[in-house]
């Protein structure tokens, strides 16, 4: 590659009367193809440029902390362990290395470690880290990467926030997806990801995607997998795509913010009903026995007489009894205690009051409506006084939705549209709303395929019946 590249760009500064020096520098971690690449080198009387050929992990070895580059490029491995690398970095709790720990919105550790399984993103890391920010044209990188680069991760992982480090950043310059079948051992999906901290004035704030699928030459023999290649019409056409910017069937343009979205935690209250039948405190007793909690369980027994066997009964009212029962008792109800009870005593009834989690008087600067009730608190009326009132949330209900961050109205207007009118008691816990970035070229390129007609379909059935007139008598030997 890196020989390739050189030639290629002698050859770019001739066409242009440019006087250029180029200098190699490259990390391989293979044995056998670090030999190749440094006899290359040697065989070319580039002898010179072999010594800057190094061996060792680009992860946790790097062989060129100090240096940042022009022009760099890489086909980094597909879904391959870097676990090793990872432990002889510390760990996840305890990586130093600022190549993957970064300042960015304000959290000076935004972690860009991906999941031990596929490390491919980090080579694109380990380049954005040299690049050069102190000159005219910066530094233009481009590597390889199959599909996985693109969605993988969720908000907040590893995956997503190197996307979205690399786009908020306003880097990408370009992604271009490849025929299939472009590489000896594998036919999976490849992309070529073009990125620079110098973009164009045209291209700020904008990220291109290029389908080149269908721009390709077979070869006239397979080699493994590989059945065809970009022939010099092709690499032509996908240039020139990307230098005309411009939308068409295989080009698309969009803000960087078309590609990020909010990934928002829905929560609906829990409802719980509390049976204080002999039945169930029998069963109650068992378990407090086996907690050691004797005490809880003789407590119960006089909330049942305070408030009698009948049907089951509203959380919260025994809760309040409870409470009160426990400091007569001298009685401390802590979590544990309360789980205990709830989870003994208590079942889930869609028809119940939601359990109150906290409880407070508003404050006077407090708005005296209910428009924050989309983020979990409520305001009530009661006895002249407004309160403040917050639900327990259930586990079992949660769920998570994926807001684009291009929604007109943000999350309020999307949860309005899209939640509230099927669940209207349900909620947005601020606390664990994230930010994530994916691309899915898919959604943006996919032609389905027409439905046939009737007419097709009824000429078809016509002619698988012709076709097995008389077949039936013929097994019957009629």
């Amino acid at each position: 590659m890196l020989t390739v590249a050189e030639t290629t760009l002698q050859e770019l500064a001739q066409q242009r009367g440019l006087g250029i020096s180029t200098h190699l520098y490259g990390q391989e971690v293979n044995p056998e193809t670090y030999a190749i690449s440094k006899a290359d080198l040697l065989l070319k009387g580039e002898g010179e440029e072999g010594d800057k050929i190094a061996y060792g992990s680009t992860l946790s070895s790097d062989a060129f902390p100090t240096l940042d580059f022009d022009f760099m490029l890489s086909n980094p491995p597909y879904g391959k362990s870097w676990k090793k690398d990872l432990d002889a970095m510390g760990g996840k709790k305890d990586m130093l290395d600022r190549r993957f720990v970064v300042t960015h919105d304000g959290d000076p550790e935004f972690s860009l470690i991906t999941r031990t399984s596929d490390g491919q993103l980090l080579f694109l890391v380990n380049k954005l880290s040299k690049m050069k920010r102190d000159t005219a044209l910066g530094s233009r990188i481009a590597e390889v990467h199959n599909g996985s680069s693109l969605f993988t991760g969720d908000a907040g992982q590893g995956e997503s926030n190197i996307r979205r480090w690399i786009i908020e950043n306003d880097w990408l310059e370009a992604i271009i997806a490849l025929p299939l079948n472009m590489f000896y051992n594998t036919g999976i999906a490849t992309y070529i990801w073009v990125l620079t901290n110098r973009k164009s004035e045209q291209r700020r704030g904008t990220v291109q995607l290029i389908d080149a699928t269908s721009w390709f030459q077979p070869l006239r023999k397979n080699l493994g997998q590989k059945n065809c290649e970009l022939s010099e019409g092709d690499i032509r056409r996908i240039l020139d795509t990307f230098e005309r910017l411009e939308e068409s069937e295989q080009s698309r343009v969009f803000p960087n913010a078309a590609f990020g979205y909010w990934k928002v935690t829905v929560e609906r209250p829990l409802r719980l009903r509390v049976d204080l039948s002999e039945a169930r405190r029998a069963r109650f007793r068992r378990a407090c026995r086996a907690a050691k909690e004797e005490p809880l369980a003789n407590l119960v027994d006089r909330l049942a007489r305070t408030l009698g066997e009948g049907p089951l009964l509203d959380y919260n009212a025994v809760l309040a009894a409870a409470e009160a029962q426990a400091d007569r008792d001298h009685i401390n109800l802590t979590t544990k205690r309360l789980k205990l009870l709830q989870a003994e005593l208590a079942e889930r009834d869609e028809q119940a009051e939601p359990v109150v989690r906290t409880r407070r008087r508003a404050k006077m600067d407090e708005q005296s409506d209910t428009d924050d009730s989309l983020n979990g608190r409520y305001h009530v009326d009661e006895g002249g006084q407004r309160w403040v009132i917050e639900y327990e949330p259930d586990s079992e209900l949660r769920d998570t939705e994926q807001v684009p961050l291009l929604e007109e109205g943000g999350i309020a207007a999307f949860i309005n549209r899209e939640v509230l009118p099927y669940a209207p008691d349900a909620w947005v816990d601020d606390s664990k709303t994230r930010s994530g970035y994916e691309i899915s070229f898919n959604r943006y390129f996919h032609k389905p395929q027409p439905l046939r007609t009737l007419d097709e379909i009824r000429a078809d059935i016509l002619a698988l019946e012709r076709e097995t007139d008389g077949l039936l008598g013929e097994i019957l030997g009629a």
